[in-house]
């Protein structure tokens, strides 16, 4: 049986390009990064070039590039590393710090916040996304007061793929700040997870307006285990991870230097001419598949919206469907798919993301989300929407829902 990936937005493989600049960084160049013999030095270098592909990427300067150990890491800096720098400055009890961020950012980000809140030190606003799945940027504007210090919105949502206005919102804020300094309010810091955003849209850092951006390698073909934070210099942040003085004095720990050599590889692979061909191509591969299912398939819906969405995110819902018994059937056939964040699929709970749609629960519960990547072809598509038609059928069949009218 030929198995199909279709869940590129969990992780995507190795490229192979990628995998051989790692290889000799875990034996033959085997050194510690801050040792200052030889060994240490050679890996030294091999970094500072991973680090100036990324700041290539991003157009910044190397020394605002951060590596961690992925984006969970990255946030959880932002967010605490935020906090931690505004509270080290005696204030009074009711110059409590206030955070805007969305309803359905990825679990790093709402979690570290609900958990700031709940602690009692921040107050935190979460946006709603309309029904599309787009956050607006007047809501954003109309949420700011004297005290918000940070704002973090995802670039591209990591379930549904619909795409945030980053650069509006970098916009609003440069104005914002400039109105807040004459008014001595603190500078509100702009942060975006970019996860799901680097292989397919504009990541220019002083073009879209942010201060942080976040990012995992094993996204963009690089390996697990490892990813970036980009600060803009003279953002107000400090570290939360105590040890070491690596990376800038900003996140102890031993150098991962496999990892960030595989990602300065993976990143400097992005914006060539094959890829801009390459992203027409899958844009062109989502919208076969999206209309197919939505056309062949009765009571079947698009989650998000249908162009304000990521190139290779495509994903639906059923009526009288459960996810997870549409998951498993599909992953039986060789296929697999997801119903939302790797990262929660052991959660019985339906997704946040679509909740925050306005979904009800039996609807979020009903979700399928298929992402492409750039191993995938249209006799795979043609295959797979084969075999969904039938789960669906026979899923409807044993909850006595059966729908006649498969095309």
């Amino acid at each position: 049986m030929k198995k199909i990936y279709l869940d590129y937005a969990a992780t995507t493989p190795v490229d192979k390009k990628v995998l051989e600049a790692m290889l000799p960084y875990f034996s033959e160049n085997f050194g510690n990064a801050m040792s200052v013999h030889g060994f240490g030095q050679e890996a030294l270098e091999a970094i500072d070039e991973a680090r100036a592909k990324a700041a290539l990427f991003f157009k910044c300067s190397p020394s605002e590039i951060i590596f961690t150990s992925g984006a969970t890491e990255s946030n959880n800096l932002v967010v605490k590393g935020i906090l931690r720098s505004h509270n080290s400055i005696a204030r009074k009890a009711e110059e409590k710090p206030h955070i805007i961020t969305t309803a359905f950012e990825h679990h790093c980000v709402l979690d570290a916040c609900k958990f700031a809140k709940k602690d009692g030190l921040a107050e935190v606003t979460f946006i709603t996304p309309n029904k599309e799945g787009l956050i607006s940027v007047k809501d954003i504007k109309a949420a700011i007061q004297p005290n918000t210090i940070l704002i973090s919105v995802m670039y591209v949502n990591n379930e549904i793929g619909t795409v945030q206005p980053i650069a509006e919102i970098g916009k609003l804020l440069k104005k914002i700040n400039i109105e807040r300094a004459t008014e001595k309010l603190p500078k509100i810091s702009f942060h975006t997870d970019a996860t799901q955003a680097i292989n397919y849209f504009n990541c220019d850092v002083d073009e879209i307006g942010v201060d942080l951006l976040s990012m995992s390698a094993h996204k963009i073909y690089g390996p697990k285990g490892v990813g970036l934070l980009y600060v803009r210099k003279a953002t107000a942040i400090k570290r939360i991870q105590d040890g070491g003085d690596q990376e800038y004095k900003m996140r102890a720990g031993t150098h991962n230097v496999p990892g960030i050599i595989g990602l300065g590889a993976a990143i400097n692979a992005i914006k060539t001419p094959a890829t801009l061909k390459y992203i027409k191509e899958i844009t062109q591969l989502r919208d076969y598949l999206i209309k197919r299912v939505l056309k062949e398939i009765p009571k079947s819906y698009l989650n998000g919206s249908a162009e304000k969405r990521s190139p290779n995110n495509a994903n639906f819902r059923f009526d009288d469907v459960e996810g997870e018994g549409l998951i498993l059937s599909l992953d039986l056939d060789g296929i697999a798919a997801s119903t939302g964040s790797a990262c929660s699929s052991g959660a019985l709970d339906p997704s946040h993301v679509l909740l925050s749609l306005g979904l009800r629960h039996e609807q979020a519960h009903g979700s399928l989300r298929l992402t492409l990547g750039k191993h995938t072809t249209k006799q795979e598509l043609d295959i797979v929407i084969v075999k969904i038609k039938e789960v669906v059928k026979r899923l409807r069949k044993i909850s006595g829902n059966v729908l006649a009218d498969f095309k």
